[in-house]
């Protein structure tokens, strides 16, 4: 198309006005301006799309479109259907692109033409935007980039360009992963195409308690199941059943050749380090209802006391830091009888609790 700009970023949004401003903002002040804004709503109750309207009005680059209320992921999929630039860009309402982004981003592209998609580093930010101890960096090379991608995402989701032609060419975004669609999509991605991280961060990713409800956690933990589980029946030259289905659920992750113990696993796992995220970023009340979720959904033989035990302490260190002593103490006592063995450290437990409390 002869007009067409050269990036067109995605913003698909339902009930975000808190942060969606500074998300919206971030990309119109970005040092590269040849690009399109894509914005999407789907069926906000609260400002979000009047907000968008209002950016729309001052600045022709931004197209707003509402869909029927859906999905995120039946909404991110009609919003991807839209753009007309040679790059797709993903942008997530919470998150602030650094001004440079889409310069890097786009200049690695258009040198490596061998490669379908880039990402960068993060600097996690607080609830109110305040950096906070980040996770470690992410692979920057295409060999390590295929290597850990086997067993985990590599690439932060909202700092993602990706050529328009890799995306329609693996089929996009796939309606069955109602959460980790953009594991699935990297992991069909590789399959055809080299990928790397830049070093030099491109984005604040916000780090808050209401990011991810609990029960979405536990579909994005099997969803990312599912994803390894179908490159693996790919790279073995058979079907992926996810290409005619709907729904991911732990009968289906079976019949893949997921086990229930592997789920479980990985659920518990998947659970822990999303609590410490909230911990880490000031979510104190909502961590005691997140380790009452996993415990309810990692039962039985496959949880680990060490990591039951340990969650029952960051409970306790979170009411600690609400100055609710008694809960804090009863959480602590949890901890000790779902691991005996802390019995003979009880000095160090009280010491750990004045230390938060203090």
């Amino acid at each position: 198309m002869a007009n067409s700009p050269t990036v067109s970023v995605v913003l698909v949004i339902r009930d975000v006005e808190g942060f969606l401003g500074e998300a919206i903002e971030s990309i119109l002040s970005q040092t590269f301006t040849d690009f399109e804004f894509i914005i999407v709503d789907f069926g906000s109750k609260d400002s979000s799309k009047e907000i968008a309207l209002r950016y729309a009005a001052a600045d022709r680059r931004i197209k707003v479109s509402a869909v029927l209320p859906s999905s995120y992921i039946q909404a991110k999929i009609e919003a991807c259907k839209i753009p007309t630039g040679r790059y797709i860009a993903i942008q997530d309402a919470d998150d602030i692109s650094l001004p440079d982004r889409l310069k890097l981003q786009v200049e690695f592209l258009d040198a490596h033409q061998e490669y379908g998609m880039v990402g960068g580093a993060v600097q996690w930010i607080d609830l109110h935007g305040q950096p906070i101890q980040s996770g470690a960096d992410y692979p920057t090379d295409d060999s390590e980039i295929r290597v850990q991608l086997k067993t985990r995402n590599t690439f932060w989701h909202p700092t993602v360009l990706m050529r328009r032609e890799t995306y329609e060419r693996v089929g996009g975004y796939r309606a069955a992963f109602s959460q980790s669609d953009d594991y699935d999509l990297w992991l069909r991605i590789v399959e055809h195409y080299r990928c790397a991280n830049l070093k030099a961060k491109v984005l604040h990713y916000r780090i808050h308690p209401q990011q991810l409800s609990l029960r979405k956690r536990k579909d994005q933990i099997l969803c990312a199941l599912a994803a390894q589980a179908a490159a693996g029946l790919r790279a073995a030259g058979k079907p992926d059943p996810l290409d005619a289905t709907q729904e991911i659920t732990g009968e289906l992750l079976i019949r893949m050749g997921v086990s229930e113990a592997e789920q479980q696993k990985n659920l518990a796992s998947g659970y822990s380090g999303y609590i410490n995220h909230i911990f880490e970023a000031g979510g104190y009340a909502a961590v005691p209802e997140a380790v009452a979720e996993m415990l309810k959904v990692c039962q039985g033989p496959y949880l680990d006391p060490r990591l039951a035990s340990d969650m029952h302490m960051l409970c306790a260190k979170s009411f600690w830091k609400q100055r609710k002593v008694i809960s804090g103490l009863i959480s602590a006592t949890r901890a000790v009888r779902t691991r005996p063995r802390l019995l003979g450290r009880p000095l160090r437990l009280l010491v750990e609790g004045l230390h938060v409390l203090y």
